[in-house]
């Protein structure tokens, strides 16, 4: 008879996570039924495809925790437990069912710790040589208030052990630290709180297969907001369009060193922040994360399928990505060093070949945008303005041989209608106004008509852009909220406000535009993002549209 494989799903979490999550477990539980496994699952999520009858050798629809876990390990008296597919809520049991003598296939739990748990990441990162934000982990108002100091405002301030970027704060004055505390220590009772210095500047990410010695990079995505919007909410790009070769270079280096400090097996997520051509590690997931399905899509690599057998104790190079260490490369085809002479390989369109390899390359580009899908309109209550916390209920992906064509295709598929009538409005906060003249020229240069609100319009006039004027609530009618409301706007361009009283009257703004059917982009970055889609807009022949397969042709 075929040994057991226990795999742990998501359970039922936040409305917009858990697609991912449950992706990955059944793409987990085909692979280890094709080894010749007998692959159970554990979920209690009706919505997923992880519960269909037939998707596993057998379903357990019990909550996943320890108590029930145990209950179904007792009965069935698996040869082993996967937790890494089923996001955090899977993870976290991972030390207790150690404790109790259960096998934890691949990663191990004294691992996950390390990479999880505030002070082991840190000496980790220190033995390693790698910079992350200063900051620590506290237990106390009085403590974040004293490491607030220390880094300097701005902060972020976050629970550990926490998915989607629930009750994560970025705190800009003592004031606004004391009367947010409560809510990310409330988040997840007897653990630390994390406050970190709030670093802004271009945001990445890496999801990397490791067999323990060998590391697999498929991938970097670069994100268009920067940091401080939660990555499950900004759109990612790939391949990368503004990272240069030698920040692509440190973060394929703090990878691969990263998956062999840990001993990973399977998958492991990490995210950067570079400032001034360097990079920042933000965090490490030794999981599954919602870029998964997306990065498997787009450059073919089958993610949790090769995790799932590294899992397993099979290794990369017997599974034909070679036995050096794979990697990104911009370049064509030259090997970079790494930091101790490794030799670093590359990856072209998502294939794995070698320096000597003599297949032929298509030479043209493919770029793929995953946007965000938010549901606001049925979610009345939430604010729709981005920040830490993850809003978004899904997300799509644009795919054409033009960054703009892909941008243009994701925005559509996003919900981003592009009307051809009515002006754009562009209100933004004072650090945006000199990134919204850039937005003003662009759009006014292909036919649109720009309004904005007196500050915002001051600036931009003062700088050349002949916007009009449009009066602020405030200010009595006819005024913006007048302007929406009859139809008048084609789209809205506001930041949030750091002042109570201005982001009230924002925050009825961009609940009008949700009302009306108006779309509303709230980060500066995403509005120039847009502002660039707008322009294929103007010229649909410049997109195409192509089975998946055809972008990624070899010749």
């Amino acid at each position: 008879m075929s040994e057991t494989v226990l795999v742990l799903g998501s359970g039922p979490i936040r409305i917009g996570q858990g697609i991912e999550f449950d992706y990955s477990c059944v793409h987990c539980v085909w692979s280890l039924r094709e080894m010749g496994y007998r692959a159970i699952l554990v979920n209690n999520n009706p919505e997923t495809v992880s519960t269909d009858f037939d998707t596993s050798n057998g379903l357990y629809f019990e909550p996943v925790t320890l108590e029930d876990v145990m209950d179904v390990i007792s009965h069935e008296e698996p040869m082993g437990v996967v937790c890494q597919f089923g996001g955090q809520t899977a993870i976290n049991l991972a030390q207790g069912l150690h404790d109790r003598g259960i096998k934890v296939l691949g990663t191990t739990p004294a691992a996950i710790a390390e990479a999880e748990d505030r002070e082991q990441f840190d000496a980790l990162l220190e033995k390693l040589g790698f910079q992350r934000p200063k900051g620590r982990a506290v237990r106390s108002l009085e403590d974040a208030v004293v490491v607030a100091a220390e880094v300097g405002y701005p902060v972020l301030v976050r629970p550990s052990f926490v998915l989607g970027g629930r009750a994560m704060e970025i705190v800009f004055n003592e004031q606004h630290l004391r009367s947010f505390y409560g809510e990310a220590e409330s988040a997840n009772p007897g653990q630390p709180v994390l406050v970190d210095k709030y670093l802004l500047g271009k945001e990445a990410e890496v999801d990397l297969i490791s067999d323990g010695q060998n590391v697999l990079i498929p991938g970097i995505m670069e994100h268009i907001e920067r940091a401080g919007v939660h990555s499950g909410d900004s759109m990612a790009i790939y391949p990368p369009v503004s990272l240069s070769s030698d920040e692509i270079a440190q973060m394929c280096q703090m990878g691969v060193a990263i998956g062999r400090a840990l001993n990973a097996k399977g998958l492991v997520n990490i995210q950067f922040v570079i400032v001034d051509g360097v990079a920042y590690i933000l965090e490490v997931n030794p999981r599954a994360s919602r870029t998964v399905p997306f990065l498997s899509k787009v450059t073919g690599i089958p993610m949790v399928d090769l995790a799932t057998r590294c899992m397993m104790g099979e290794k990369l190079s017997d599974l034909g990505y070679g036995t050096g260490l794979w990697t990104l490369s911009e370049s064509s085809g030259t090997p970079f060093n790494g930091p101790k002479g490794e030799k670093y390989s590359p990856i072209y369109k998502g294939r794995i070949l070698d320096v000597s390899d003599s297949v032929k390359l298509d030479k043209s580009k493919v770029y793929a945008v995953k946007a965000p899908v938010f549901s606001f309109q049925k979610l009345r209550k939430v604010e729709p303005s981005l920040g830490p916390e993850m809003k978004s209920t899904g997300e799509i992906m644009g795919i054409d041989s033009t960054y703009e064509a892909a941008l243009y295709k994701a925005f559509l598929a996003a919900g981003i209608n592009f009307k051809g009538s009515g002006a754009v409005c562009v209100t933004v906060r004072d650090q945006d106004k000199e990134q919204a003249v850039d937005i003003g020229r662009r759009l006014m240069a292909n036919g649109w008509k720009v309004v904005a609100t007196p500050g915002t319009a001051a600036y931009l006039q003062s700088q050349g852009v002949a916007c009009e004027r449009v009066n602020k609530i405030q200010d009595g009618s006819p005024n913006l909220l007048d302007l929406i409301m009859e139809g008048g706007l084609s789209m809205m361009i506001n930041t949030a406000s750091l002042t109570e009283t201005s982001e009230s009257e924002a925050a009825r703004i961009r609940r009008a535009c949700i009302e009306t059917g108006v779309p509303c982009v709230t980060a500066i970055d995403t509005a120039s993002a847009l502002v660039r889609a707008l322009e294929i807009y103007s010229d649909p022949s410049q997109s195409d549209c192509k089975r998946l397969d055809e972008y990624f042709s070899l010749v």
